[in-house]
């Protein structure tokens, strides 16, 4: 199943899809991708007053939980992004 090009991409950090081989036990390589761990979550911002819906990884969630949704949400603000 192929996953739209927002669902691919963390908001917060900006993390994307890796691409590499699998190696098998006879060493032939085959093309493969490592995914991000995406997940959809709504937020509750203070400053906007509002719920916002971010597409976020697992990495991304410690962000916001070490810097705080104000913070993170006026970065992808300032970056031009639509939240």
């Amino acid at each position: 199943m192929l996953l739209g090009m927002s669902r691919q991409r963390c908001q917060v950090t900006g993390a994307v899809p890796s691409f590499g081989h699998s190696i098998s036990h006879s060493h032939r390589r085959t093309k493969r991708r490592w995914g991000v761990n995406v997940q959809r979550k709504r937020f509750w911002v203070p400053s906007l007053r509002r719920n916002v819906t971010l597409n976020v990884s697992t990495k991304g969630l410690k962000v916001i939980d070490r810097d705080g949704i104000d913070a993170v949400v006026g970065r992808i603000i300032a970056r031009g992004e639509k939240v």
